[in-house]
């Protein structure tokens, strides 16, 4: 058996709010391997772009940005240029502003790149928009994560008003339908399911539900 057979990666894309970081944490934590979040990633860069202010479009201050950002993993915290942002980047402001950087072919280059040496010789858990697709497409389970964006809304809804937040459910709503859009219809890597991809609509399903059916295709490893 060839060193790659021995790895364990599993893929795990969707859209926004689908459920499938929570999935993937507890898939990773299950199996014993590395969770790596890259919406967190994008998250982190959207972060840096809009503190420096800078427009989110191709050219050298962009080129520039990219050359000098760090983003790092440690334990459950992401950092960047060696600040943990873990909580900063929780925002729907922010969430909006790494949708639209993610549609930069030097963005999604610069992380697609940091991702692919992640994934490339140990056993890991990724979930994303393009992991299946472009970043791990030789990962031995792939998996679409997706639900309705009424149901996912409400996800999105429920968690906020939990933080003490008091967000409006038709502008979740809303920002979720436009994220959808940008996502599917970026020029580079659209969100998409890829043809070995299962799909695990979880619309009507817990979390725990997911995790269950999601163990039972890659079975006792």
């Amino acid at each position: 058996m060839t060193e790659d057979k021995k790895l364990l990666r599993v893929a795990i894309d969707g859209p926004s709010g689908s459920g499938k970081s929570t999935v993937a944490k507890l898939i990773a934590k299950e199996y014993g391997i590395d969770y790596v979040d890259t919406g967190a990633m994008y998250r982190a860069m959207g972060l840096k772009i809009k503190r420096t202010g800078i427009t989110c479009e191709e050219g050298p201050e962009m080129d520039e940005l990219l050359e000098s950002t760090v983003i790092d993993f440690s334990g459950n915290q992401i950092f960047l240029d060696g600040e943990d942002v873990s909580e900063l980047i929780r925002t729907q402001e922010i969430s909006m502003m790494a949708s639209e950087c993610s549609a930069l072919p030097s963005v999604r280059n610069k992380l697609a790149t940091l991702q692919q040496e992640m994934g490339a010789s140990k056993s890991v858990v990724m979930d994303g928009r393009d992991i299946c697709s472009v970043v791990m497409p030789d990962a031995e389970y792939k998996f679409f994560v997706t639900a309705t964006p009424e149901e996912r809304a409400m996800r999105r809804y429920k968690e906020l008003i939990g933080r003490g937040e008091n967000p409006e459910y038709e502008t979740i709503l809303k920002e979720i339908n436009e994220r959808d859009y940008n996502d599917t219809h970026r020029d580079v890597n659209p969100l998409k399911q890829t043809e070995d991809a299962v799909l695990v609509d979880t619309t009507e399903m817990d979390i725990d539900q997911v995790v269950s059916t999601i163990k039972g295709i890659i079975g006792d490893r």
